[in-house]
């Protein structure tokens, strides 16, 4: 490489780095969930395929963003520092083992393997254009071609994932009370000596637990999840005839309001979390009523 190209391409990669770790550590609101409240989050276990086939959804925007946000490190890093494939993808997966624990031990995300796997499969992919049109003399040819193998190793990455996905089916696990997991703000529903109340004409005899709120005042139940994905939140709703045709039930996941209800009619409710769920919270309001709240996710056959 020419030494007048080298500092402005160093320049471009301090840069680039520095919105990386933005990226990382404080953008999507992280500094409001850091705090010693939350325990330090630790995935080690792959729980998803790197990227499937394109779909108009957030998460498949952000499982794309893992991979092609760290493929630039894969050619520029070589073509600054001459390096051998091995030398360079250890010394990139140590970093990336780093910065995923900073993550969780500054509460500004968590560690998950998963990221691990995305980024440094970004890194090879850029590290594999390098070496078709950087190693040597550049030419618009060698461009193209390294372009197009970046294209070419993105269909091969959603080609393979899709196949591991097929293989390594999921399964659903059963549905488990949703006051059985960590709740943040000790208000808990009732559980025990359930009433019986009647919704639309039809006489309601809950079997797991009643949310509903204190008189005029909103009631909040705040449940921490863990990060979990593929979540699918199930639960019934209605306004019991007897008494004020008031009231409202929210649903939020991490803070994003996923579901809101007020309606007079009684309801089964069946709400699907395809992106990582770390909080639950169900703000119940008049007379309103959740019962039966429940989750379940989906786990791969091994767990």
């Amino acid at each position: 490489m020419e030494i007048k190209l080298r500092k402005p391409i160093l320049i471009g990669t301090i840069f680039y780095t520095i919105l990386i770790l933005y990226f990382m550590f404080f953008a999507f609101n992280r500094l409001n969930h850091a705090t010693g409240d939350y325990e330090y989050v630790f995935m080690l276990v792959p729980e998803n395929v790197p990227l499937r086939f394109p779909k108009p959804t957030f998460s498949w925007l952000y499982q794309f963003g893992n991979i092609a946000a760290f493929i630039p490190f894969g050619v520029v890093i070589p073509l600054l520092y001459r390096s051998s494939f091995g030398k360079f993808i250890s010394l990139f997966v140590l970093t990336i083992l780093v910065l995923e624990s900073l993550q969780a031990l500054t509460y500004l995300g968590s560690f998950d393997v998963d990221d691990v796997i995305s980024n440094t499969l970004g890194a090879t992919i850029g590290f594999i254009a390098y070496r078709v049109g950087f190693s040597s003399k550049i030419s618009y040819k060698k461009l193209i071609a390294s372009a197009l193998s970046i294209g070419v190793l993105l269909v091969g990455v959603i080609v393979v994932s899709e196949t591991i996905n097929y293989v390594v089916a999921t399964r659903e696990s059963t549905i488990q009370a949703l006051h059985d997991v960590k709740e943040m703000n000790g208000t808990m529903p009732m559980t025990e000596n359930l009433p019986s109340f009647t919704v639309a004409g039809n006489k309601i005899e809950p079997k797991m637990n009643v949310y509903n709120s204190e008189g005029d005042k909103s009631k909040s139940y705040t449940y921490i999840l863990g990060n979990k994905k593929d979540v699918t939140f199930y639960s019934y709703y209605g306004i019991p005839d007897k008494g004020n045709f008031k009231g409202e039930v929210t649903i939020l996941a991490d803070g994003n309001v996923r579901a809101q209800y007020n309606n007079k009619g009684a309801e089964s409710l069946e709400i699907p979390f395809f992106d990582k769920v770390n909080e639950i919270t169900i703000i119940v309001s008049g007379n309103a009523k959740l019962w039966d709240v429940g989750f379940s996710e989906k786990k791969h056959w091994w767990e």
